[in-house]
């Protein structure tokens, strides 16, 4: 039997000139599945992204997922892309097993946790939190944006690529700086002693870690975990129900501390070069 993908309509573009297809997952022209591909909103044309796969219930546990991911693929090189991204709920599990399997590596992973209805928790004796001021803001962007882009190139990402999206993504998320609604920038001091920032967001479903780290010479002390508690207790006063945040891959000390106060994968993002 011969699994391929039959299109279901063109090519779809929109405004910013992503493209985009569906097919049907067919076996022998029967249809037992869906697809969609499209070139990456964020990364350009080069990138490919797997939107979507599903098999139908009874064609599952049959090859057929494995195939139509391979074909997908190949449509993709076609197109000219180099290297291909997939998003993954970690409801699905058999999903990320095949991914895995085809060669697409874990780059990061959305985590999120409810707030309790205790209240806020408390900080450690001695460690406090304060607003970042005007006059810190300007180091402390240019470090972010500069750390932020080398994660991603330590990943796969091409340097131009990686500090684009680095300078679009803090335009985007802190257009008026400090004055950013919904942002809040603080620094935690530790006995009189600042030993690390946070930065959380307030949104519409909830609160949302962007950054969060410890100074070099203050790590292994626990600042860390004051850190993610200030960020719940800042969550929890604006009434926030639940808190997320990115962890990258290999950041296996951060993931653990996460993974020690609560919060569980919600997805995770993987991509595979397209040789």
């Amino acid at each position: 039997m011969t699994t391929t993908l039959r299109p279901t309509g063109p090519i779809q573009r929109d405004t910013d000139g992503v493209r985009s297809r569906t097919y049907q997952v067919c076996v022998n022209s029967r249809p037992v599945g869906t697809t969609e591909i499209a070139t990456h909103p964020v990364f350009g044309p080069t990138v490919g992204h797997v939107r979507y796969l599903a098999i139908d219930e009874p064609d599952r546990h049959r090859g057929r997922g494995t195939v139509a991911a391979l074909a997908a693929e190949e449509v993709l090189r076609g197109w000219g892309c180099t290297r291909v991204e997939a998003t993954i709920p970690a409801a699905a599990p058999a999903a990320l097993s095949l991914a895995t399997a085809l060669g697409y590596v874990e780059r990061n992973r959305r985590m999120a946790k409810p707030l309790p209805a205790s209240g806020p928790p408390e900080l450690p004796a001695g460690s406090t939190g304060r607003p970042l001021t005007e006059s810190e803001y300007p180091d402390w962007l240019a470090a972010k944006k500069a750390s932020y882009a080398r994660t991603w190139m330590a990943r796969g990402v091409p340097e131009e690529q990686a500090r684009a999206k680095s300078e679009r993504d803090y335009a985007r998320l802190l257009p008026d700086g400090l004055a950013t609604a919904g942002a809040l920038l603080s620094v935690l001091t530790h006995e009189g002693t600042d030993v690390g920032t946070l930065w959380l967001a307030l949104q519409e479903d909830g609160a949302f870690v962007y950054d969060v780290e410890v100074d070099e010479q203050h790590r292994g002390h626990g600042h860390g975990r004051s850190l993610m508690l200030l960020a719940e207790r800042q969550a929890a006063d604006a009434r926030a129900g639940t808190i997320g945040l990115n962890v990258f891959a290999g950041n296996t000390p951060a993931l653990r501390l996460y993974e020690s106060l609560g919060y569980e994968p919600l997805t995770y993002h993987l991509y595979k070069p397209l040789l």
